[in-house]
């Protein structure tokens, strides 16, 4: 178990605020708009720990970069990520579940995970024609 630093408690309580997935710059941007003297490294390396541990969630961008988020269920699920306004909603996924762990053994192989998340665009940003325009994370579908 790691000890509760004031750092970790300001990635922590930042997480606690956001509903999408941000970068740890966009992360650290915020941090240092609320006046914490907190470095991106340290930033990096906490939500690193947060994932370890299964505090956080995290996937990959279109271009590779990680973006975290802290989610309200803890055991297995997926995301579905509206590619505009970054609204994430968590979902199950159960036929997934029972084709992979068929996939796997019908390779000989057992104890398998994987990682699904599922991309488009939400219904507020279509109805607003924005999709495919993203919007900078940090603004809401509105632009806010």
């Amino acid at each position: 178990m790691q000890r509760m630093t004031r750092q970790r408690s300001a990635v922590a309580d930042l997480l606690a605020d956001v509903d999408e997935f941000r970068s740890a710059q966009q992360l650290h941007e915020q941090l240092r708009g609320r006046g914490e003297g907190i470095g991106l490294a340290t930033v990096y390396r906490t939500l690193q720990n947060l994932a370890d541990v299964g505090e956080v969630d995290v996937l990959r961008s279109a271009d590779g970069e990680s973006l975290y988020r802290r989610c309200a269920r803890r055991e297995h699920h997926h995301h579905l990520v509206c590619r505009t306004c970054r609204t994430t909603v968590e979902i199950d996924g159960p036929t997934v579940e029972s084709w992979a762990a068929r996939v796997g053994a019908s390779h000989g192989f057992s104890d398998i995970e994987h990682t699904i998340e599922l991309f488009g665009t939400c219904t507020g940003c279509a109805r607003a024609g924005t999709s495919g325009a993203v919007v900078e994370v940090g603004a809401g579908a509105d632009g806010a």
